[in-house]
This record gives C-alpha cells, sequence and structure tokens, in this order.
C-alpha cells in the first residue's frame, strides 16, 4: 500500500469517525434534554401535590378524594424518579461511548497527522535530492 493511498483511507477513516462522534454527541445531547423534561416534570409534580393542600381539614369524602389525589401524583412522581434514574444510568453508558469514540478519533487523527508528516518529510527528502543531482550535472557540465 503506497503512503498516499494509506493518507487517503486513513482521512477516510478519520471522517467517518468524526461522524460516529457527532451523532453519538447528538445522542447523548437528546438525551440531556430528555432527562431535563423529567426533572421539571418531577418539579411539577411535586408543586401538585404540594398544592392540593391538607386533606385532613376537609369533610369525609372529599378528604379522600383528596388522599386518593395526593396518592395518585406521589405514586405517579416516583415512577417518573425511576424512569429518570434509568435514564440517566443509560446517559452515563452513552457517555462512556461517547469518551471511547472520542479517544478513537483522537488517535486516528494523530495516526494521520503523524503518517502526513512522514510522507511531507520523505518528499522534501527526495525533492532535496532531485535539487542536488541537478546542481552536481550543471558542476559537472561547467568543468567540461
Amino acid at each position: 500500500m503506497t503512503d498516499r493511498l494509506l493518507i487517503q483511507n486513513l482521512t477516510s477513516l478519520v471522517a467517518l469517525r468524526n461522524t460516529q462522534l457527532e451523532k453519538l454527541q447528538a445522542a447523548q445531547a437528546e438525551k440531556t434534554a430528555t432527562a431535563e423534561r423529567y426533572k421539571k416534570n418531577l418539579e411539577r409534580l411535586h408543586s401538585l401535590a404540594v398544592a392540593s393542600g391538607a386533606s385532613g381539614s376537609l369533610p369525609l369524602a372529599l378528604a379522600a378524594n383528596c388522599g386518593n389525589y395526593k396518592q395518585a401524583v406521589l405514586a405517579m412522581a416516583d415512577s417518573h424518579r425511576l424512569d429518570l434514574t434509568m435514564h440517566e444510568a443509560d446517559m452515563a453508558v452513552s457517555q462512556r461511548a461517547l469518551n471511547q469514540a472520542y479517544v478513537k478519533c483522537e488517535v486516528l487523527g494523530q495516526v494521520l497527522e503523524k503518517n502526513e508528516k512522514a510522507l511531507a518529510s520523505k518528499g522534501a527528502v527526495q525533492e532535496r535530492k532531485v535539487h542536488d543531482d541537478l546542481a552536481t550535472q550543471v558542476w559537472l557540465r561547467s568543468q567540461k
């Protein structure tokens, strides 16, 4: 495999990894937005439970109704907390995958940069060699 072909393949691979990294970043941002929605919903559920007032000061039927309402709101809040906890665990796994993808992308970028520098220095050596050969030929012709 020639050096130029290797660099071309590495460039394609780096671009592919960058695309994958961008997709993972977008997915992580979406998950973060979802977690924020869960947190806002939990705040609203808490405020609904608090705003319903004390059920002990109401007549019996209304107190039972208010109590059932608070129970339902608190049960829903517990369900949302559980969902949020599971979602945050999923976010942690996604963050690790994102970090690994970032590291892979950086490593490939460094390998590409190293190969480009090696090819450039190899090209510079060849160019100097050509110039030296030309200078030698000119000198030899001037000696005749």
